[in-house]
């Protein structure tokens, strides 16, 4: 036989090599061939899996996940003078950083999906042997090898990593959640900002006629200078408070751009009434919405599932993986060519990765008491929030229904009995110092208020900036 004889034998026999792909056993006799030790429901509960998750490769993300975007995408935005709460949660779910991490690790899992289901490939090289007996050339020519994985395994390693997509898809619908939630936050922060530096304005005007009133009056001798002083003084907190309030309102523009999109948001108005109470909550409707449809707990849930998985995983470890090759080569002292076949697998004899199973065991157990302890940990945080929303929902209520009407009449009567001449000047200044003081209580009971409203209402995430996700 010819060296090109050789040629197209190799070549004949690497295209038949490459064509057979590796063929997996079937589960039920994977399973007759794992411990006896090994759970019962471990060799049944792959079948299913298989059957319904695994073998159909997840829906691409390239974006935020279903469930996410129908939290996150509002209707289009109506042009208006001031910048809205829904334009700030579009701003945020398109230039959030959070978002785009999250979103690109569930894209990350995706190739790793398809990677870990994909089979070895073959190999193939070149084979030689009695090579320079008696002056020959030998036995010369090439081989194909392949190996075949069994017992299914490389559809429950993406089994595994299937369970880790959904985790990670419960994780970005979280940052979602957490950033509109944090947007909310700043919003109404900024309002309130906004509404505090109006009344300091309104405030230093009042003390500031005040205290040209008052010097007008020493000089007529008709108050004492005692008088002039306090309204001096009055003055000049006023002056403070309003510093303050925009220091203040500037923090707050600062932190809402930071959620939103960074140090470039432009300051501008906001649109909104902070004054407008946000609707009643309800404790049992609330626990009950927590339990139903925080991510945390859907995270929570894959992780256990994935530990499930992961034991089913370790129950097929030590069935045998098959290594088979096959060769042609050309005998140049007998001038024939001949093949050699050669097909081997390890013994599980020592090693039937018992601990490998003892681990995914115990890592079902840990999964397992991590749910009950993140719903535990919801129940408790949702006790506090609501026990701030609480409190300050009857506050702002009572400051709104009542001590607000109440210190704007005192207000109205105290001035017009200035304008009669039946109470002093100070008395009017006393009243205008307790509105204002009143209507300042009443911004910090709303603060509190919208605070612990949305973070209830965003399942208790927040925080979006603060740390990656696990």
């Amino acid at each position: 036989m010819t060296a090109t004889h050789i040629t197209i034998s190799f070549a004949l026999l690497f295209a038949a090599g490459c064509a057979s792909g590796p063929r997996e056993l079937a589960s039920g006799s994977a399973a007759a061939m794992t411990s006896d030790k090994t759970p019962q429901v471990v060799q049944t509960a792959y079948q299913d899996e298989s059957d319904s998750v695994e073998l159909a490769m997840p829906p691409s993300v390239e974006g935020p996940s279903q469930v996410a975007e129908e939290l996150v995408t509002p209707t289009p935005v109506a042009q208006s003078e001031g910048l809205t709460l829904q334009a700030l949660e579009q701003m945020a779910m398109s230039t959030n950083p959070a978002v785009a991490q999250s979103s690109a690790r569930v894209r990350a899992l995706r190739g790793k999906w398809a990677q870990v289901g994909l089979p070895p490939n073959p190999t193939a090289g070149y084979v030689g042997s009695e090579v320079g007996n008696d002056g020959r050339g030998g036995q010369q020519g090439g081989y194909v090898g392949q190996t075949f994985i069994t017992a299914g395994k490389l559809q429950r390693d993406r089994a595994i990593v299937a369970a880790e997509i959904t985790r990670a898809e419960q994780q970005l619908a979280a940052t979602q959640r957490r950033v509109v939630t944090d947007v909310r936050h700043a919003y109404y922060q900024a309002l309130l900002a906004q509404r505090r530096l109006e009344l300091a304005e309104e405030l230093l005007q009042v003390t500031t006629e005040a205290a040209d009133a008052s010097k007008s009056l020493v000089d007529a001798e008709e108050i004492p200078l005692a008088g002039l002083l306090q309204t001096q003084i009055r003055q000049e907190n006023s002056q403070v408070f309003l510093r303050t309030a925009k220091n203040a309102q500037d923090q707050a523009w600062r932190r809402l751009s930071a959620v939103v999109s960074g140090p470039e948001l432009p300051k501008q108005s906001l649109e909104g009434d902070v004054t407008r109470l946000p609707e009643e909550l309800s404790w049992q409707e609330q626990l009950l919405r927590l339990q139903t449809e925080s991510p945390e707990i859907a995270a929570a849930v894959a992780d256990m599932e994935r530990a499930r998985r992961a034991l089913n995983r370790a129950s097929v470890q030590a069935v045998p993986d098959i290594d088979t090759q096959m060769s042609v080569q050309y005998d140049a002292a007998s001038e024939y060519t001949i093949a050699g076949v050669q097909v081997g697998m390890p013994i599980p004899l020592w090693n039937r990765n018992q601990g490998g199973i003892r681990q995914a065991q115990a890592e079902i157990t840990e999964a397992e008491r991590n749910i009950q302890r993140v719903e535990q940990n919801l129940n408790q945080r949702l006790a506090d929030a609501f026990r701030s929303y609480s409190d300050a929902q009857v506050t702002a209520t009572n400051y709104a229904a009542d001590i607000l009407p109440r210190s704007q009449r005192t207000l109205d009567l105290v001035r017009k009995g200035y304008e009669q001449g039946e109470v002093g000047y100070l008395d009017l200044l006393a009243a205008q110092q307790t509105y204002s003081q009143t209507n300042l209580a009443y911004l910090d009971a709303l603060g509190e208020l919208w605070r612990s409203y949305v973070l209830i209402d965003g399942l208790l995430l927040d925080g979006s900036l603060s740390a990656a996700p696990n």
